[in-house]
Order: structure tokens, then C-alpha cells, then sequence
């Protein structure tokens, strides 16, 4: 009886697999359905983005036009900015709508193309992670060897790398999504087109696309966490062996917020995507996503440069520039 029973359900699934027609559209679940909560919702996410944006272009501005900023860490940092802005772009602005829409709806060509853009930017991220602990490892490890070890060639190889591959992994990733047959709902219980909830709604097979999305994220996270653990490791036996305590501490806090920071974002993502389908809560994904996809793009910024003497001092002579010649 058992096997006449997957039988016949394996029949099923193959006459709704010929007979799929692709939606021309998804509907997206989002986070309620109260009006109240999403217009406060709104209201946070918008001031959120607003940050967002005004930090990490005001970061781009001031080290593309202080010269004292052009170094290999603030090439780094300014193409953080950019992807925070750019990731963050992808998703916020369609959630904002959904917020005050009747009708949660995204298209088919939208839906990939966020989810293209987001895996994209998220993947370079990483990367671009990886490369600024590599600058900073040089930087207090290596300092006579930093100009031959972060050159110019390198760091524009490094950004290059960190696109290209987000590219291509993202591309591999909606391109087999978007060859799944969706027979059923067209309801994505989400706040944006993810991969693992557009997995949820295939009525065939999705083996091939968990294990890729397992081995390509899996790759790109833990490969550049190595990097990055390891190069602060190799920063703190430096820092420990400095005899000045004031200097000491001074490096432990830096390091630390990096630290802390690199720890929260690898550990929404390792928890998002390095996991079985089976073992996907909706309603907690949504909280975690919000995190990497909205919160830490605005406080990239703060973490990561205007804490830094260098950043405040070029703000500083920029706007008593401005005041002067007003």
C-alpha cells in the first residue's frame, strides 16, 4: 500500500509539473496585515533607509574627495558603502511600498531581478569583508611590506573579484530557481524575493538548487570568515606583544566593534542559507533578514569609519570649508 501510495503521488507531482504555467506574477506575505503596525513599520524602515543612504553616499563623497583618504583601507570601505547602499536598495524600497500597498505584489521580471541583486551584493560583501581584514592584517603585521602587499593592482583585483563572483553565483542561483516549475501558490511568505522561500513554493524536486545554494554560499561565507578570523587573530598576537597600553587598548576597540560586527552579519547569513529547507521558519526568518538586509547597512558606516580619527578629521576640515566660504 505504501508504494502504491508514493506512486501515485509521484504521478501527481509529474502531470502538475507538464501542466505548470510560470506566474506573471508573486504576492508577498510580508510582516502583517494590520494597517497600524505597517504604517509604523513604515515609518521606522523609511528613517532606517533615509540613514542609510545619507551615511554610506556621505562616506563615498568624502573619500573619493579627501585626499588623505585615498588609501587601500578607504577604497575598501567606500566600496563597502556602495554595496550597503546598493543590497539595501534592492529591498527596502519594495518593502516600503508593500507597507501601504492593498495588493503585496512583485513581478516576475522584479522578482528575479532582486533576488539577482541581492545575492550579488551580499556575496561581494563578503569579499570585500575578507579584503579589508586582509588591509588591516598588512597594516599593523606587515607595515613594511603593506605598499607591496595591498597595491593598487591589488585592491582593484580584489573589488573585481568580490563583483564578479557575487555575480556569477547569483546569476546560477536565479537561473535555476526561475527553471522550477511553480504549480501551485504564487505566495511568497516573505518580505522579498529569497531564494528559500521561492523553493518552498516548487511542486518538483529542488535537490540540485539546496545543494549549490549550500556549496556556492557555504564557499564564498566560510572561505572569507577563515580569511578574516585569521587575519585578526594574527592582529591580536601583534597587539599583545605591544608594550604601550594606551595603544594596546586603542587597536582591542577597533578591532573589536570589525569583529563584532563581521560576527553579526556572518551569522544571519550562515543561519539563512547553510541550512536544510526542512528546517526554515518563516516567521524568524523574516526578523533575521531584516537584520543583514536593512539594519546593518546603516551602521556600517559608524562601525566601520566615522569611529575613525581619519574620517572625523576630513569631515571636519570639509565643513569648516564649506563655512568659510559661505
Amino acid at each position: 500500500m505504501p508504494f502504491i501510495s508514493d506512486e501515485k503521488d509521484k504521478i501527481t507531482k509529474r502531470m502538475l509539473e507538464n501542466n505548470y504555467t510560470m506566474p506573471v506574477e508573486f504576492l508577498l506575505v510580508g510582516f502583517t496585515d494590520y494597517l497600524p503596525l505597517r504604517v509604523a513599520l513604515f515609518l521606522v524602515f523609511l528613517i532606517v533607509y533615509t540613514l542609510t543612504v545619507v551615511g554610506n553616499v556621505g562616506l563615498i563623497i568624502l573619500v573619493n574627495i579627501n585626499s588623505s583618504l585615498q588609501t587601500p583601507m578607504y577604497y575598501f570601505l567606500s566600496n563597502l558603502s556602495f554595496l550597503d547602499i546598493s543590497y539595501s536598495t534592492a529591498i527596502t524600497p519594495k518593502m516600503l511600498e508593500n507597507f501601504l500597498a492593498s495588493k503585496k505584489s512583485i513581478s516576475l521580471s522584479g522578482c528575479a531581478l532582486q533576488m539577482f541583486s541581492f545575492g550579488c551584493f551580499a556575496d561581494a560583501e563578503c569579499l570585500i569583508l575578507a579584503a579589508m581584514a586582509y588591509d588591516r592584517y598588512a597594516a599593523i603585521c606587515n607595515p613594511l611590506l603593506y605598499s607591496a602587499l595591498v597595491s593598487r593592482r591589488v585592491c582593484v583585483f580584489c573589488v573585481v573579484l568580490a563583483y564578479f563572483s557575487g555575480g556569477v553565483t547569483s546569476m546560477v542561483h536565479v537561473c535555476l530557481t526561475f527553471r522550477l516549475p511553480f504549480c501551485g501558490s504564487n505566495v511568497v511568505n516573505h518580505f522579498f524575493c529569497d531564494i528559500p522561500p521561492l523553493l518552498a513554493l516548487s511542486c518538483t524536486d529542488t535537490y540540485i538548487n539546496e545543494l549549490l545554494l549550500f556549496a556556492l554560499c557555504g564557499f564564498i561565507q566560510t572561505s572569507t570568515f577563515v580569511v578574516i578570523f585569521i587575519s585578526y587573530f594574527c592582529i591580536l598576537l601583534t597587539v599583545l606583544s605591544i608594550k604601550s597600553s594606551g595603544g594596546r587598548s586603542k587597536t582591542f576597540s577597533t578591532c573589536a566593534s570589525h569583529l563584532i560586527a563581521i560576527t553579526l552579519f556572518y551569522g544571519t547569513l550562515l543561519f539563512m542559507y547553510l541550512r536544510p529547507t526542512t528546517s526554515y521558519s518563516p516567521d524568524t526568518d523574516k526578523v533575521v533578514a531584516v537584520f543583514y538586509t536593512v539594519v546593518f547597512p546603516m551602521f556600517n558606516p559608524i562601525i566601520y569609519s566615522f569611529r575613525n580619527k581619519d574620517v572625523k578629521y576630513a569631515l571636519r576640515k570639509l565643513l569648516d570649508r564649506n563655512w568659510t566660504f559661505k
